[in-house]
This record gives C-alpha cells, structure tokens and sequence, in this order.
C-alpha cells in the first residue's frame, strides 16, 4: 500500500432514490435534525447561478495546487457522483474550471466541491452546474501528485467518506452518513413541513411569537418582563 497515493475501490454508495429525495429539503433542515454539528464550513460557498446538489461522494485528497487525482476521478465517476475534493484549502492554483466541470457534467455529475480554488467564475456563475469552492484564482495547477481518491476526507469540521450523500443549497453543504439517509429524510422531511405550517400561519395572522418569546426568557431567569 502506498500512503498518500493511491487508489481505493469504492465499497458502497447511497442509491437514487436516495439522491433524488434529498433534492426536495432545504440544507438547513438536514443540518437541524443533524443538530447543527455538522457543516462543510463556511469557506465553502456555492459559485454557480442556482441549483440544488445532490449526490454521492466520490471523494479526492489531493497535495494542494495539484490535480492530477481529480483528472483520474473524472475517469471513474459515475452519474450521480459528487466529486468531494479536500486539497487542503490552499487557494494558490485552481484545481478545476470549465474544461473539467463540462466533463463532469457530461459524464453525469450532478456537483464538484473543491477544499481549494477554481477558476472561470464568469462560466461557472452564468450556469446551474453545483460548484462549492473556498475561492477562485485564475492560477493554474500542476499535475504530479500524489494524492488519494475513495478515502475518507475532512473539512469544515465534516468528514466524508466515499459513498457517503452529499447535498448542497444556497446556504453551504453538508454530508449526510450513508447509514443514516433514511432516519435524516424522515425527520428534516417532517421539520421542512412543519416549517412550512408556521410560516402559513404566520403570514395568516394565526401565531404570536411573543408568547413562546416570553415563556423562554421566564423559564431562563430574565427579569424585567
């Protein structure tokens, strides 16, 4: 086994079904239910026009300013995938710009999310292809490694592994365990409803928010209510 460069089978991976039933929940939700202990860091923000993500991790761990790993990523991908890769948040080269992101695209997919640099902003901003990146530069990368790809990765306070699903919005992403999608979905489906009967009421005149405000600073001690 060689450390650090090498290329590691990917054993399994959220379905779908899965993949497509996370595109109907906000970000904020799953993290809520997740209790807000997991985050891809707000470094991370999405660069394209609009377009939810949504995928399965198929993660890269590349020497920063090197991509020479993402290339051979692009070579096994498969539709459905989210190509995840951590390159040390170093924003010196861009690992990925239009070239790249076309193949991905084309090969079915559906986002890219880069711990480091892209660049062509003006092409990835004018589309709805998902890009998350820590910033962009027009400098370009090198192509030496070495680097992993199918092995655990983490950033933001997140780790990731090869499988796992990987969704994104307008708020950051966020990755969801494989063995988990099932219980997540339930309740952020739940929370998303819920959500959605509160701010009905709200906008109805129904709720008064001054209630619960008050009950929770009497329970919490405040004086001078």
């Amino acid at each position: 086994m060689s450390l650090g460069f090498r290329i590691v089978p990917r054993t399994q991976k959220v379905d779908a079904a899965t993949i497509e039933k996370f595109r109907t929940l906000p970000v904020a939700n799953v993290s809520d239910v997740m209790s807000r202990m997991t985050a891809g860091g707000p470094a991370l923000r999405p660069l394209h026009a609009s377009g939810q993500m949504s995928g399965a991790a198929f993660t890269v761990k590349t020497r920063p300013g090197d991509n020479l790993m993402v290339h051979k990523a692009l070579l096994m991908a498969e539709p459905g995938d989210v190509i995840v890769v951590d390159a040390g948040g170093d924003l010196t080269n861009a690992l990925v710009g239009e070239m790249m992101l076309s193949h991905a695209m084309k090969i079915g997919v559906t986002g890219v999310v880069i711990n480091g640099a892209v660049r062509d902003y003006g092409w990835i901003k004018a589309g709805n292809f998902p890009v998350f990146a820590a910033g962009i530069t027009h400098r370009g990368p090198y192509k030496d490694g070495p680097g992993e790809i199918n092995v655990p990765i983490a950033f933001g306070g997140m780790v990731i592994n090869p499988g796992d699903l990987i969704i994104g919005d307008d708020d950051g992403l966020l990755c969801v365990p494989y063995g988990t999608t099932e219980e997540i979905y339930t309740q952020a489906k739940a929370k998303n409803e819920a959500e959605a009967r509160t701010v009905a009421n709200t906008l109805a005149g129904k709720l008064d928010p001054k209630l619960w405000v008050d009950e929770s600073l009497r329970k919490l001690g405040c004086e001078g209510l």
